[in-house]
């Protein structure tokens, strides 16, 4: 594979498709790691300062100190 190429999805499914079930199983741990580190990304983004959640978080956090909710656990 050369660095800049471009291919289909089309493409990458069929050669997803010919690989052995190791490789394959390698393929999908290394999306998942990828998905998570992502949805990481985008948790951290969402709630931070500037971030759309911010607010809802810090109201969350109140309410919390304040009693009107409790630790599930």
């Amino acid at each position: 594979m050369v660095v800049g190429s471009t291919f289909s999805t089309q493409q990458i499914q069929q050669a997803i498709l010919s690989l052995s079930d190791a490789e394959r199983i390698s393929i999908i741990n290394w999306l998942i790691q990828i998905d998570r580190k992502l949805w990481d990304h985008e948790i951290e983004t969402d709630f931070s300062e500037n971030g759309p959640g911010f607010k809802l978080l810090e109201r969350v956090q109140k309410d919390f100190k304040s009693g009107r909710c409790t630790s599930w656990d």
